[in-house]
C-alpha cells in the first residue's frame, strides 16, 4: 500500500504535473486533503451538536454528533485509506493520525461543560475520540451496526454519569 501523486492524479483525472503545481509532494497533497475532509466533517458534526434552545448535556451532544461522523460520506474512503497508510507505514504516515487528533480535540473539548476543569475536559474528550475511532474502524471493517449502537449507548450512559457527578 502506498500513496503517490501519479495514483492520485489518475483518480482525479489529471496529471501528476498538475498536482505538483499545487502541492509540494504526495504527502503534502494527502495531508491537505485529509485536513479539509476532517474540517468539513467537524463542521457538520458541530452543527448537529449546536442546541436549538437550552443547554444540552454532553451526552446528548455526543449522541447527535455520532450519526454525522458515521454517515458523512464526504471523503470516508480517503479517510479509510489514510488510516490504512498510518497502520501500514507508521514511520512515514504517523503524522496523519496525530494531526487528526489535534483537529478533532478542540471540537470535542468545546462540547464539554464549561465549568469542568481543563484536565477533566481533556480526559473526557480523549476518551470520546478514542471510542469514536474504534467505532468507525469497527463499522468500516464489519458493517455491523448493532454492536456500535450498543457501545454508543454505553458511552452516553458513562457521560451522563460523569455529568451527574457535578450535581
Amino acid at each position: 500500500m502506498d500513496f503517490s501523486l501519479r495514483r492520485a492524479a489518475r483518480a482525479a483525472g489529471t496529471t501528476h504535473k498538475v498536482l505538483l503545481y499545487h502541492f509540494d509532494n504526495a504527502e503534502d497533497l494527502l495531508r491537505q486533503a485529509m485536513f479539509r475532509l476532517r474540517e468539513r466533517r467537524i463542521d457538520n458534526a458541530m452543527a448537529a451538536a449546536t442546541p436549538g434552545s437550552g443547554r444540552p448535556t454532553l451526552a446528548a451532544r455526543i449522541r447527535a454528533v455520532w450519526p454525522i461522523l458515521k454517515d458523512d460520506a464526504s471523503g470516508l474512503r480517503v479517510i479509510d485509506q489514510a488510516i490504512g497508510l498510518v497502520m501500514y507505514d507508521p514511520e512515514r504516515y504517523a503524522d496523519l493520525g496525530h494531526e487528526a487528533a489535534e483537529q478533532y480535540l478542540p471540537a470535542l473539548l468545546s462540547l464539554c461543560p464549561p465549568d469542568w476543569a481543563e484536565r477533566r475536559k481533556f480526559e473526557v474528550a480523549q476518551m470520546i475520540l478514542a471510542v469514536f475511532r474504534g467505532f468507525l474502524m469497527d463499522w468500516r471493517a464489519s458493517g455491523e451496526t448493532s454492536r456500535i449502537e450498543a457501545g454508543l449507548e454505553a458511552l452516553v450512559r458513562a457521560l451522563e454519569r460523569e455529568e451527574a457527578a457535578d450535581r
